[in-house]
């Protein structure tokens, strides 16, 4: 499957049409069910009181006005999620779930609603400092990719590493920095890591930039950012909602909708409000 702008613009233009015509997007009586986890901020997050929150609830909200359908929330462990909408459990993901080819071949994605490279954070007082600090690595470029990679694999030799399970940022480690000797250790959840980090049981955790600015939001005086930012390649093309496989009809709504806020300024406004700055795609 090739997410492409024209195969999006057809949809969006299939579901004005429907609009123009007053017939109602959504078949009588449907209702779909999201599954998040409630613990990725600020994209997702959970309330005391169990109530979800953050940039992909208020999303959510308004894509199904627009769209014109009723939809549930529930909240789900991070590992085992996108099998959940594989086996029918729920009708699609909202998590920040970076579009990947291996992703692809067992799911279908609506189009993006943000991109973000990845990083590393470390706590100021370890003293770790990663080379490349301020630059951006493509990992499409192999050639220039490697040797940077090769200074931070050096720089990261026989330290630990924590990152979120089962995510772009986990396959980068894997495949890049293990073989050279850095051990990475996976955790179940993006607050885990944090913790571990913070309590010194991590030399540097890596995460896309949007999760750790949120982290380091609550721990300027403690953490930072170190090395460059990877982005391409394994580290995908941006983040959208996942739908079970063939299941056009929701995601051409989800995708309809979506280009209907990139352009009129709302999704942007919504990433200035949540992440103080607009890390959307123009749709």
């Amino acid at each position: 499957m090739n997410i492409t702008r024209s195969t999006f613009l057809r949809a969006g233009l299939a579901a004005a049409t429907t609009l123009a015509t007053g017939a109602p997007l959504l078949a009588q009586g449907k209702k779909y069910v999201f599954a998040t986890e409630g613990s990725f901020p600020p994209f997702n997050m959970t309330k005391p009181d169990g109530t979800l929150y953050g940039f992909e609830m208020d999303m959510l909200a308004e894509i199904a006005k627009r769209a014109d359908f009723e939809y549930e929330l529930i909240s789900q462990a991070w590992d085992g999620m996108i099998q959940g909408v594989i086996d029918g459990k729920y009708d699609a993901v909202v998590d920040s779930v970076t579009i990947t080819d291996k992703r692809l071949e067992v799911v279908d994605f609506s189009l993006p609603y943000t991109v973000s490279s990845s990083t590393f954070a470390v706590m100021t007082e370890s003293g770790l400092e990663l080379p490349g600090v301020g630059s951006s690595v493509d990992l499409n470029d192999e050639a220039a990719a490697e040797a940077m990679i090769a200074e931070v694999a050096e720089a990261l030799k026989g330290k630990t590493v924590g990152v979120h399970v089962s995510t772009i940022q986990s396959a980068f480690l894997e495949q890049y920095l293990a073989p050279h000797g850095v051990t990475i250790r996976t955790y179940p959840n993006g607050p885990d890591v944090y913790q571990d980090l913070s309590n010194g049981r991590l030399d540097a955790a890596m995460a896309s930039g949007t999760n750790i600015a949120a982290f380091l939001e609550k721990n300027a005086d403690t953490a930072k950012t170190t090395g460059p930012v990877f982005a391409g390649g394994v580290m995908g093309s941006g983040a959208a909602f996942v739908v079970q496989k063939g299941n056009a009809e929701l995601a051409d709504k989800l995708s309809a909708a979506l280009k209907s806020m990139s352009e009129d300024g709302t999704l942007e406004a919504l990433s200035n409000q949540w992440f103080g700055m607009n890390v959307t795609p123009k749709l």
